[in-house]
């Protein structure tokens, strides 16, 4: 039995702990904003937050999450969250969609410890979380926008 916290609710799973957080989320959980992208850490697609981190849940064992606190994209709240959100909205940043959960929790996270980003602050942030539709300028400006929107 594995006890974690997902978007602020306590969770006990009877699954095997060495188990991808991921699949937990998914069909464990059946919190499918979480999207599985290559399965090796390298695209970001799979992104939540571990205890406030970026962390990609396809690498990333349930055992290796018991008694940690973990927020999917269901989960994103507050200030900093909805100032991303709305600037995603506004500035129309997904085309097919599929990163894009991985890519505004790296954001959320980003503008939580700076909110002041420069592009390099952005770029490297995100950096891993790749966008097969190519709306990196999109993504950008949308941070900077949520930025604005908490200063």
């Amino acid at each position: 039995m594995i006890r974690f916290s997902v978007n602020g609710q306590q969770q006990e799973l009877d699954l095997e702990t060495d188990m991808p957080l991921l699949w937990a989320l998914r069909d464990g959980i059946g919190l499918t904003g979480t999207k599985y992208g290559c399965g090796q850490a390298l695209c970001g697609a799979c992104t939540v937050l571990v205890d406030g981190q970026p962390t990609r849940s396809c690498q990333i064992r349930l055992l290796d999450v018991a008694g940690r606190q973990i927020t999917t994209i269901e989960g994103a709240s507050g200030k900093v969250a909805e100032a991303v959100q709305q600037a995603w909205t506004r500035l129309d940043v997904p085309q097919c969609g599929y990163c894009q959960s991985g890519q505004v929790l790296a954001a959320i996270s980003l503008l939580t410890e700076n909110r002041r980003p420069t592009d390099a602050d952005i770029d490297a942030a995100l950096s891993g979380n790749l966008c097969r539709c190519a709306t990196y300028a999109r993504i950008r400006a949308a941070v900077h926008e949520a930025a604005r929107a908490l200063a």
